[in-house]
């Protein structure tokens, strides 16, 4: 077995609060991997203040003119900074850019992310305004392995969020984000432990987590 430290680059563009869970569970002595950096193209992002509070190195690239993309050598320049780093797994943590080559080629089958519904439902934007303005009674998140498509990878773990009658789309999003923090952290863990193989878009060896935010019995 491996004795190398298990490195994470997490990249967000926002407040940073599903990096700050994994940086916490990072901290823990008993947690197997640790973080390498945080990624942004925001430099005034909550992310970067988490970081720096912490002493977690932070790297800035250019966000591209077009809204969803980098710019131009900004996903080389991150690959350099994670192999530098000795990256063994990249966590897309609310990073509101869409991947292109260079980042999918170099971490193919190390790349995950979370999205706030229980994908195949609801890709892209928004999630659960989607899910409100569908009617759906159940809602949730998903962390799954990013590829070439938009919030179409294989999925390692998905959490039930009910929707309430008087649920906006701000606190139904708030009642995700608490399930989110806990199936990313869990997600992470068990790519660290080398638990996860991936048979067709199957993933096993995740466990399944109890339905609408219980605790673990």
């Amino acid at each position: 077995m491996s004795t190398e430290p298990f490195r994470l680059a997490v990249l967000a563009s926002g407040r940073g609060t599903n990096f700050e869970a994994i940086a916490v569970r990072c901290a823990e002595r008993d947690f197997p991997a640790e973080v390498a950096c945080l990624v942004t193209d925001r430099p005034d992002a909550g992310a970067v203040a988490i970081a720096r509070r912490r002493g977690i190195d932070v790297v800035t690239v250019e966000p591209g003119r077009r809204r969803a993309r980098l710019a131009d050598g900004a996903e080389a320049r991150i690959v350099a900074e994670c192999r530098r780093r000795g990256v063994s797994l990249v966590v897309l943590a609310g990073f509101m850019r869409i991947l292109r080559a260079d980042l999918l080629r170099e971490y193919a089958g190390r790349i995950i992310n979370i999205h706030p519904s229980l994908l195949p439902a609801f890709p892209g934007l928004r999630a659960p305004r989607q899910a409100l303005e569908y009617g759906v009674r159940v809602a949730g998140c998903t962390v799954h392995f990013v590829d070439d498509t938009v919030d179409g990878g294989p999925v390692i773990l998905q959490a039930c969020v009910p929707v309430h009658d008087d649920d906006t789309e701000e606190t139904l999003a708030a009642r995700i984000l608490e399930q989110e923090h806990r199936i990313l952290v869990r997600a992470v863990e068990r790519l660290a432990r080398g638990a996860l193989r991936v048979e067709g878009r199957r993933v096993l060896g995740a466990g399944d987590p109890p339905p609408f935010g219980k605790d673990d019995a």
